[in-house]
């Protein structure tokens, strides 16, 4: 519709849509039908299509003639995040679209018209930059010609795909070599830009981002979901407060069981003079005196408290494993893992202490290192064999995770006195050792777990599950009678 809008300038016409998208938000009446409501929405994704292309094609611009170096000596990206407030990686998008746009004249007018949406742009640039640079002039002007067509029919992730077919119009006879040449470039190009960043959200997580190129990626996503598929669970799945497992978590759980296996069988390389190990400290008196305070008896923990004025007596357990078992009311002592000064809650720390190195540090008063003991495993290797051959696995019935891929779980907790003795330790995998794993009530209803005088594990389900709290065995042991 013709409005004579040729003489305004960018910003009145910029006001006019400003007034225009006012004036359709606004609360006046109207009653469209569903049909119109629908055909509303989808111009409106196509105007919103447009108008991002002619922001793309702004910061191109803005940023090949370097505009925000020569007025605030900054990047159009920086002059992006500073002024709106935003990310990094949502300016650094901004400007590489317009760029994209820019290289592809025929597709930044489909763009600007609404015939391609901006995802559709951003796959078609990216399969056109792939094509080889040496192809003539016209050639490259069909090939944007038939994206462009495709992107009727093709969403953006189908796009991504067409670079082979494109291929083969273009250049029909050639068609294997380039591929073959396409392929080579794309993975010496995947590897150039293969990374893995680790960061610490502040909220109990880490961050994962990175990228391998496909091929090396490939074995390891088949590793990770033969994890996921060994990853089946046994009575607990009957109790209704079982947490929903999605695939996405699932797959999270399989990399855990990874790297649990990969320090149960010391198969890391040594790193700066000793294998890989997760060492954190906490305060020896407290974790003695919330022993106390629970009414155990704090011998038998592999440490000593010092009758010399050391201020704190730091035990460092190192490395993995889960669960243990605690009684009544109180606060478990705060630990930090070292190096990243990071909290570790206490639930995750009693399950750490059943099967840790200790290498216990006495500090003095102005923190200076007065004693290192001898690190000391506290599951030896015999006690470890005779565990394996006496549980032969994960005890939780309907689990059937081997002895390889368990903890050495502490009935009676070590850092409460209980003893490393096969009387007091049962095998169990990270998943059922965390179930096991108690609160600080007593009164709670939870899973349990005891030896019986035969040596065999019972597994009592709370009473959300079974009002008589039953006790469970699992069938290996049936088996064995």
């Amino acid at each position: 519709m013709e409005m004579g809008l040729e003489g305004f300038t960018d910003g009145q016409l910029l006001a006019v849509i400003g007034a225009a998208v006012d004036a359709l938000t606004d609360d006046r009446l109207r009653l469209p039908s569903e049909a119109e409501q629908l055909d509303l929405l989808e111009n409106l994704v196509r105007l919103g299509a447009r108008l991002h292309a002619v922001q793309a094609g702004v910061a191109a611009r803005v940023e090949a003639g370097e505009m925000a170096w020569h007025e605030h000596g900054t990047s159009t990206s920086t002059w992006l995040m500073h002024r709106l407030n935003l990310t990094r990686r949502e300016a650094g998008r901004i400007v590489s679209a317009g760029e994209g746009l820019a290289r592809f004249e025929h597709v930044a007018r489909a763009a600007v018209a609404g015939a391609v949406l901006p995802g559709q742009a951003a796959a078609i640039t990216s399969v056109l930059d792939k094509l080889p640079d040496n192809l003539p002039a016209d050639t490259m002007t069909k090939a944007q010609t038939l994206m462009v067509g495709f992107a009727q029919d093709h969403n953006s992730a189908e796009l991504r795909h067409l670079s082979r077919h494109l291929v083969e119009v273009l250049d029909p006879v050639g068609v294997e070599a380039r591929e073959a040449e396409r392929l080579e470039r794309e993975h010496r190009a995947a590897m150039r830009t293969r990374h893995l960043t680790f960061a610490y959200d502040g909220q109990g997580s880490v961050l994962f981002r990175g990228s391998l190129p496909v091929v090396e990626a490939e074995p390891f996503i088949q590793i990770i979901d033969a994890y996921t598929a060994q990853a089946r669970h046994g009575l607990d799945r009957i109790d209704p407060h079982t947490e929903p497992v999605t695939l996405a978590m699932g797959r999270a759980d399989a990399l855990i069981a990874m790297v649990h296996q990969h320090t149960q069988q010391a198969l890391t390389p040594a790193h700066g003079g000793d294998r890989p190990r997760i060492v954190l400290t906490l305060s020896y008196d407290k974790l003695a005196k919330t022993a106390h305070d629970h009414g155990f008896p704090t011998a038998g923990c592999g440490v000593t408290v010092p009758e010399e004025p050391a201020r704190a007596r730091q035990p460092v357990p190192e490395e993995r494993a889960p669960a243990s078992v605690t009684k009544g009311p109180g606060t478990f002592p705060t630990a930090h893992l070292i190096g990243s000064g990071e909290p570790i809650p206490a639930s995750v720390l009693r399950r750490w202490l059943c099967d840790a190195d200790l290498m216990p540090i006495v500090l003095g008063r102005p923190s200076e290192i007065l004693d290192v003991g001898r690190t000391q495993r506290l599951v030896t290797p015999p006690i470890r064999a005779a565990l394996e051959q006496r549980d032969g696995g994960c005890v939780f019935p309907g689990c059937d995770k081997p002895p390889r891929d368990c903890h050495a779980h502490h009935i009676l907790p070590w850092w409460a006195g209980g003893p490393t003795a096969l009387a007091n330790l049962v095998l169990l995998c990270p998943h059922h050792h965390g179930i096991i794993e108690p609160g600080h009530d007593p009164t709670a209803d939870r899973w349990t777990l005891n030896l019986r005088h035969d040596g065999v594990p019972e597994i009592r389900p709370p009473a959300r599950v079974d009002s008589t709290r039953k006790p469970r065995v699992h069938n290996r042991f049936h088996l064995r009678h």
